[in-house]
């Protein structure tokens, strides 16, 4: 199983980005459950497990162990002979939960997460910006700023002035 540490990671945008520990670790979640999408056509039998404590990211996937030549969804069920190689006391019907290596995405989709990870992280910073640039305006002056969609804010007058 391959587990990469991010401890260093998530510390160096705490401090230097201002962006919190759980909303990083929901960033790195999605982009990997998009690299699994890539792969693997769905996300729905991985889980995606970040550690912040310990700055491990783990990827499990989930299938159900069925009768011998009764796979229908090769994602979600694995035979049970295949079960068994792994772990002789399987039985059918449980859940077979296996480490998904970070190597077998290959090097290209991990550079491609690296930059939506990169890519994410700036769309935070903008916003976190953007949002306080707008309450620093209000409370020091007599505009109103809404935010409308990602990138749009719009202004009015909070009082009418003489």
């Amino acid at each position: 199983m391959s587990s990469i540490n991010l401890i260093d990671a998530f510390q160096e945008f705490k401090d230097a980005e201002n962006i919190d520990r759980p909303t990083m670790m929901k960033v790195v979640e999605d982009v990997f459950k998009t690299l699994l999408r890539k792969k693997f056509g769905s996300d729905e039998n991985f889980d995606v497990i970040v550690n912040a404590e310990k700055g491990d990211l783990e990827i499990m996937r989930r299938r159900t162990i069925v009768e011998d030549g009764q796979v229908n969804d090769s994602l979600a069920e694995v035979a049970y002979s295949d079960a068994v190689k792994i772990e002789p006391d399987f039985e059918v019907g449980e859940e077979l939960f296996e480490p998904i290596d970070l190597y077998d995405f290959g090097r290209r989709a991990i550079l491609a997460a690296k930059q939506t990870l990169a890519s994410r992280i700036s769309d935070l910073k903008k916003n976190s910006l953007a949002k306080n640039t707008a309450k620093e305006l209000e409370r020091s002056s007599a505009l109103k700023f809404t935010r409308f969609g990602k990138k749009k804010f719009c202004c009015w007058m909070k009082k009418a002035m003489n």
